[in-house]
């Protein structure tokens, strides 16, 4: 069995949200790279993963929590998954990979959002999509564009892609 962090401010993707943001991207990753920053829970990669996704990179930078995404990647035997103990606008600072999915679900308190929206176009691959968890509505920047969105509760979600 699984465990998932107690961590203070960790708020796992509902399993409602979840299971919709799956249905956007179908029901296969087969082939697909995806990058998962501020992983928290895992659940959203570990979801991919056991999709077929080629590659699940997660980047958690508290050490508590990174300890038990370890210890369930073990538990799972996920040979895609990789871990990584950074804070995730640093990461995809340095990172030079290109993602075909990126989950961004970035502590709803921060200011990283539009920070990460400037920089994340350069880590998709073409026709790469970005899912957005946020606590309020944003205001989605140009080049961006909403390809599908919802609330459910507190949590806005929307599936992003490159506006052509």
């Amino acid at each position: 069995m699984i465990s998932f962090p107690d961590a203070e401010g960790l708020r796992p993707t509902p399993d409602r949200v979840r299971e919709t943001l799956f249905n956007w991207l179908g029901q296969t990753l087969y082939g697909r790279t995806c990058l998962d920053l501020f992983a928290g829970s895992g659940a959203l990669g570990f979801e991919a993963a056991s999709r077929s996704a080629e590659r699940v990179v997660m980047v958690e930078m508290n050490r508590s929590v990174l300890r038990t995404l370890q210890d369930n990647v073990k538990k799972l035997g996920c040979a895609n998954v990789s871990l990584h103990g950074r804070d995730g606008l640093e990461f995809v600072l340095s990172d030079a990979q290109k993602y075909d999915v990126i989950f961004l679900d970035p502590p709803f308190q921060s200011d990283y959002l539009p920070k990460l929206l400037e920089i994340l176009p350069q880590c998709l691959n073409e026709n790469g999509v970005v899912y957005v968890e946020s606590g309020a509505a944003i205001n989605i920047p140009p080049p961006w564009h909403a390809v599908k969105s919802g609330k459910a509760g507190q949590v806005y979600f929307q599936l992003l892609s490159i506006h052509k």
